[in-house]
């Protein structure tokens, strides 16, 4: 029986000027760069997506602009808007109550960067990096914590990957209410469902490029939203079985390393690459996977260092 194993590495990158952060990223160019649009790849292209990212976030084009010129390659400034951008689909499942958020990331392990970050760009943040410096998840010094899944409709549109709008938020906002409002403002390119957590609240909208921003009936999520989940879709992803799981488990991290919450089904790109557990309102993070591996950071203790752990055994998740 195969075991998957997977490395991931700690990293403080300060503001990203030191070229600790250039020097993580820079074996992913090659890939990464793939990623641009083929509109994203002419000077209109990377024209518009300059001016997409000045006009929503921009307290972050100064950090933009130093990212870019660390990784010194032609198209780094483009592909660091996430403005213009294929689109990826995921699975996941997410779960916050007031001061604690709970998910679970499922993708393709040798897609997934693996990488706990802690920065200083406008703010103290961590947490795991995608795109060069989006986050799949996180949270910042105020106590506030975000998450992300797939909203599971196979839709596209102008807009940014959601992975930079999660850095925005935990860069740029103090609570759940600020990070709402300004969400609200931003287009993201595919249909995503955000979870936020403070110290007293916790939410998840759902966002896309069809669809105005609407508040979830309570704070948690897998791969639907608003839409009735057909069979098919069940079938392949068992996100209505996993959204009612983790419903009634709650903030529970040990529901999340157990089927069906935590999936091996790797071969189709979908297994479980980490289980998260946020606490904001004290500043730590918990990585867990399955055998009782573990692995904290925080703000007031954040070790650099790397960790290779055991995903899962490869055999189908049981239904």
């Amino acid at each position: 029986m195969t075991t998957l194993r997977k490395t991931f590495r700690a990293l403080d990158i300060g503001d990203g000027s030191d070229g600790r952060w250039a020097e993580q990223v820079g074996p992913l160019w090659p890939q990464a760069l793939s990623w641009l649009t083929e509109e994203g790849r002419t000077p209109e292209g990377a024209e518009r997506a300059r001016k997409l990212f000045a006009t929503h976030l921009p307290e972050l084009l100064p950090t933009l602009d130093r990212l870019a010129g660390q990784a010194d390659r032609p198209g780094a400034g483009t592909l660091l808007t996430l403005a213009a951008i294929r689109p990826f689909f995921a699975g996941c499942t997410q779960l916050g109550v007031p001061g604690t958020l709970v998910r679970n990331y499922d993708f393709e392990p040798d897609a997934v960067e693996g990488a706990i970050v802690r920065s200083h760009f406008l703010r103290p943040v961590i947490g795991t990096q995608d795109g060069g410096w989006g986050l799949l998840d996180g949270m910042n010094d105020a106590g506030l914590a975000v998450s992300l899944t797939f909203g599971g409709r196979p839709v596209h549109g102008p807009g940014f990957a959601v992975v930079i709008v999660l850095r925005y938020l935990l860069e740029t906002c103090d609570t759940v209410d600020e990070a709402v409002a300004r969400l609200a403002g931003i287009p993201v390119n595919i249909p995503q469902n955000v979870t936020l957590v403070d110290r007293e609240r916790a939410v998840t909208v759902h966002v896309g490029p069809d669809i105005e921003l609407t508040v979830a009936p309570d704070a948690c999520a897998a791969n639907h939203q608003h839409l009735p989940v057909t069979e098919e879709q069940e079938r392949a992803t068992r996100t209505g079985l996993r959204l009612a799981t983790i419903r009634a488990a709650g903030p529970d991290v040990t529901a999340l390393l157990r089927p069906p919450l935590h999936k091996n089904t790797y071969d189709d790109g979908l297994g479980t690459v980490y289980t998260a557990h946020y606490e904001p309102g004290v500043g730590r993070v918990t990585y867990h996977w399955p055998g009782a591996e573990s692995w904290s950071q925080s703000f007031g203790a954040f070790a650099e260092g790397t960790r290779t752990v055991q995903l899962s055994a490869a055999t189908p998740t049981a239904p």
